[in-house]
């Protein structure tokens, strides 16, 4: 059993270096933040697999993913979801980005991201939609929070093709 972080109270801000992870991924694969120093990684967070805005997301990262390697950057998704609905969810909408499994909020929780959220005049905890580009060294390079989806890939894309 992996042991929970300390929760930091503190948002992350650019420049921080980038609390490391390591979840299990769709495809039976795995994912740490440390076997990517090196390169630059877009890590964005999404409340929920098959859920209007975070289908429209995964398909525009797929949609950019060979821009995104030719930018030197992979892109991970993260959601509290299991490995087997991010597989139903890859297999469903021909995605072809990685997508790990946070079930136990480890990664959401080190990035700030398990928040009190409302609808419909109801409050629950959920996840911020966020990204985050981490530079080569590990260091957050730029944060996008309550992201909007429509043209948000696209930003991130350019984000990353500018930063050396």
């Amino acid at each position: 059993m992996q042991k929970e972080p300390e929760r930091n109270m503190t948002e992350l801000q650019i420049a921080d270096q980038a609390p490391g992870f390591t979840l299990p991924t769709n495809g039976g694969g795995e994912v740490s933040l440390s076997e990517h120093l090196g390169k630059k990684v877009i890590l964005y967070f999404y409340p929920k697999d098959n859920t209007e805005a975070c289908t429209v997301e995964a398909i525009d990262f797929t949609r950019l993913a060979n821009d995104f390697e030719r930018a030197g950057a992979i892109v991970v998704g993260v959601s509290p979801d299991s490995v087997r609905k991010h597989d139903n969810f890859c297999s469903k909408h021909g995605l072809g980005i990685t997508l790990a499994a946070d079930e136990e909020r480890l990664a959401i929780e080190a990035y700030g991201l398990w928040i009190e959220k409302q609808m419909y005049g109801r409050k629950y905890m959920g996840v911020e939609r966020a990204t985050f580009l981490i530079d080569a060294h590990g260091k957050i390079a730029r944060i996008w929070r309550k992201v909007k989806v429509k043209g948000h890939a696209e930003d991130v894309l350019e984000a990353a093709k500018a930063l050396q």
